[in-house]
C-alpha cells in the first residue's frame, strides 16, 4: 500500500512538472484579461472539474478577485441571468467537450464575456472558443485504469491557485487585504479587531503600594490575571505580576519582610485600546510576557488588561 501511494505521488508530481514547463505568455495574457475586467469572474465545470473549479472559485474570492461558481446545469435552466455582460468566465473541462459546459457557450458568446478556458485538449470545442485557454494535458492519470481523473484534476488545481497567486501579487494583496475576507478566522481577528475589544475592563485587580503581603495575594487571586496593578485607574505606580511574586519569595521567604514597592514593575508595558490585537501580540512576544495593560503609557492612566491567551 506504501508503494502504490508513492506511486500516485510521483505520477502526479511528474505531472504537474510537465504541465508548469509548458506555461507560457497565454497565462500571463489570461491574468491580465481578469486584472482588466470590471466584471466578476464566473468559473464553471461538472463532475471532477466541477469540485475543481468550486474551489478555484473559492481561493479567487478569498483572495481579491470576485468571483462565484456557476453549474452549467443550472445554468442552462435559468442561472445565466446570474452572468452580466463583463464578467469573465472560466471554463473547466478536461476533455474539452462536455455537453453541459458546451451548450453554455452560445449563450456567452451573445452575452460578449470573455471566455478562460482550462482543458487538457487545446483543439478541443471549449478551447477553440475560448479567448484564452490555458492547456492542463498530462501524460497519464495517476489511476491505474487510465480513467479516475486524478493528475489531471491535481494540475488543474494547481493552475487555479498559480492564477490566485499570480492576480494577489499584480494586485499587492496584503495580509490586512485577506483579512477582511476572513473576519471569523484567527487572521481577521489580529489583523481587524482592536486591543479595547477584547480587553478586559471591569473588576481589575488595584492595590496600594503599602497593603500586605496576604492582601496582595488575594487580589492576584480574586483578579484571575496572574497579577495585580499598583495603584488605581487614573494613576499606576506598578504591577506585580505571579512572576515577580515567585521571585521575590526564592529572594526572601520570609513574607512579612516582603514589599509591594520593591517587587513590583514601575514601568509596566502599556499599549493603547486602538491598536490592532496583531500589534498587542507581538509586543507581548518580543518582550516575553502574556498579559498587558492597555491605557496610556505617557499619563500612566489604565483602561484594562488584555492576555494573550484569552482571544
Amino acid at each position: 500500500m506504501k508503494d502504490i501511494a508513492k506511486r500516485v505521488f510521483d505520477i502526479e508530481i511528474d505531472s504537474l512538472k510537465e504541465v508548469a514547463g509548458s506555461i507560457g505568455d497565454e497565462f500571463t495574457a489570461t491574468v491580465d484579461a481578469i486584472l482588466n475586467s470590471k466584471g466578476k469572474l464566473i468559473v464553471a465545470g461538472v463532475g471532477k472539474s466541477g469540485l475543481i473549479g468550486r474551489k478555484i472559485a473559492a481561493t479567487l474570492a478569498s483572495t481579491g478577485t470576485p468571483s462565484f461558481f456557476l453549474h452549467p446545469g443550472e445554468a442552462f435552466h435559468g442561472d445565466l441571468g446570474m452572468v452580466e455582460h463583463n464578467d469573465l468566465v472560466i471554463l473547466i473541462s478536461y476533455s474539452g467537450e462536455t455537453d453541459e459546459v458546451l451548450k453554455i457557450i452560445p449563450f456567452l458568446k451573445w452575452n460578449k464575456n470573455k471566455i478562460i478556458s482550462i482543458t487538457g485538449n487545446q483543439n478541443s470545442t471549449i478551447a477553440k472558443n475560448s479567448d484564452h485557454h490555458l492547456n492542463v494535458c498530462v501524460t497519464r492519470e495517476a489511476c491505474p485504469l487510465e480513467l479516475a481523473p486524478t493528475s489531471s484534476t491535481t494540475v488543474t488545481l494547481v493552475m487555479g491557485d498559480a492564477l490566485a497567486v499570480a492576480l494577489m501579487e499584480a494586485r499587492q494583496f496584503q495580509h490586512e487585504d485577506f483579512a477582511r475576507f476572513h473576519p471569523g478566522g484567527s487572521l481577521g481577528r489580529k489583523l481587524l479587531v482592536k486591543v479595547k475589544d477584547l480587553m478586559r475592563k471591569d473588576n481589575l485587580p488595584y492595590i496600594d503600594k503599602n497593603a500586605s503581603f496576604t492582601e496582595m495575594l488575594l487580589c492576584m487571586s480574586e483578579g484571575k490575571l496572574g497579577l495585580v496593578i499598583v495603584g488605581n485607574a487614573d494613576r499606576i505606580e506598578g504591577v506585580v505580576t505571579d512572576g515577580d511574586l515567585r521571585r521575590a519569595l526564592v529572594r526572601n521567604p520570609d513574607t512579612s519582610q516582603l514589599v509591594i514597592s520593591e517587587m513590583m514593575t514601575s514601568n509596566p508595558v502599556i499599549i493603547d485600546p486602538e491598536e490592532y490585537i496583531s500589534q498587542a501580540e507581538q509586543l507581548m512576544i518580543e518582550r516575553k510576557i502574556a498579559t498587558i495593560l492597555v491605557g496610556s503609557a505617557k499619563g500612566k492612566t489604565i483602561a484594562g488588561v488584555y492576555q494573550i491567551y484569552n482571544g
